[in-house]
């Protein structure tokens, strides 16, 4: 079968078998089954992590290319024949791409292994999904010793097939997630007087928490707080002691993470206490911001515009999701960028209906074995 072939069918068996944040004891098997009969050698990674390593014979510099592997818990209400057969499991992000994607690169990198000289190493990551994510503990297990470079990828929805997204510097943001525990006096509806209603105060927080970006925070500095959930009370006519509520905060630097964490404790606390109540304020810093080096994103700009031609390189605006990936980039140089996946029907990421076009698969591969070869000859190039 031929590689395109390939990379359908394995991406579509993960796609079918999905596996939440470590908990992918079958994924990583199926992956590391196929990794040996490519003849790749194989480390396991506890949980559920798998590293692929692929020698050449000559000495050189070691790159490393990663994938995440977990899925979400969402129901998959797609129409389609390979969809997810867990209940309230699917890979809504593209992960299973991202893992077929890599297999793909390790496939065509052991086929060309007399080209190379120093080493690949495969990063199979798991938990991108659920902080405080699979990275660290890759990073822990020692998946970057000796590593001079590091690439990823992510499919992306919102931009077309042979394009990719790359752009130095911050590209994805701190990650971070609040929770507030309003603590109110109950009683009964019809006497208000006689409590302190933390569904109101609740309500007003929510409120008031919208003014961090638009009046705290300078225009100039992307940052947003989103409050998720809120949760509170047990009848009609019951006023409720106790609410609860939790959300995220994103910014790209740490000045404007910690300005926001103090004001959303300021606004908390003041507005419970103006009303005589008290609360709990816990900030939970998550992933901090994807920053691409400069020399990361020039390896890869090369490696893309030889696959998909200079024009469609594109440099995206930074994006307030997040990221685990950073944490390799806090210790290698190297890049993260988008591969075009847009499909006929485009659904967001972490939707239901989320798919994405399967040709991009090919283009990815392409891109990270090009990279691979950039970092060559650019070592190639110093040593002279």
């Amino acid at each position: 079968m031929e590689l395109k072939g390939k990379l359908v069918q394995w991406r579509r068996y993960l796609h079918q078998n999905p596996e939440l944040s470590f908990e992918e004891f079958k994924t990583s098997a199926y992956l590391k089954n196929e990794l040996q009969v490519m003849g790749v050698e194989t480390r396991m990674l506890e949980p559920t992590g798998v590293i692929g390593i692929i020698a050449g014979d000559m000495p050189g510099p070691t790159v490393a290319l990663r994938a995440d592997i977990d899925a979400l818990p969402l129901q998959d209400e797609k129409r389609v024949s390979y969809k997810s057969r867990v209940a309230g499991v699917m890979h809504a992000c593209g992960h299973d791409g991202h893992a077929a994607i890599l297999l793909g690169a390790a496939q065509v990198l052991a086929e060309r292994r007399g080209e190379l000289t120093g080493k690949v190493i495969l990063i199979f990551q798991p938990a991108e999904e659920k902080p405080p994510g699979g990275a660290v503990k890759v990073i822990e297990q020692g998946g970057l010793e000796g590593v001079d470079w590091v690439f990823g990828l992510h499919l992306w929805s919102g931009i077309p097939v042979e394009h990719v997204g790359l752009a130095a510097g911050p590209v994805m943001a701190n990650a971070d997630e609040f929770s507030i525990k309003v603590l109110g006096r109950g009683g009964h509806g019809s006497m208000p007087q006689d409590s302190v209603d933390s569904v109101l105060i609740a309500a007003e927080i929510v409120t008031c928490l919208q003014t961090v970006v638009s009046r705290s925070v300078r225009p100039l500095d992307p940052a947003a707080v989103s409050v998720g959930a809120i949760n509170g009370g047990t009848g009609f006519n019951i006023i409720a002691q106790e609410t609860f509520l939790k959300g995220t905060y994103r910014s790209f630097s740490e000045g404007t993470r910690s300005l926001i964490e103090q004001r959303i404790r300021e606004i908390s606390h003041g507005i419970c206490a103006a009303h005589g109540a008290k609360c709990q304020v816990d900030c939970r810093r998550g992933y901090p911001a994807v920053v691409n080096s400069e020399r990361g994103v020039e390896i890869l700009r090369a490696a893309a515009a030889r696959v998909v031609g200079e024009k469609r390189v594109l440099e995206p605006e930074p994006s307030l999701g997040g990221e685990d990936f950073s944490y390799y980039l806090q210790k290698v140089p190297g890049a993260f960028m988008y591969l075009g996946a847009t499909p006929v029907q485009a659904f967001p990421h972490h939707h239901p209906n989320f798919d994405f076009a399967e040709e991009a698969m090919a283009i990815g591969v392409e891109i990270l074995v090009q990279a691979v070869f950039e970092v060559q000859q650019k070592q190639e190039n110093t040593d002279r």
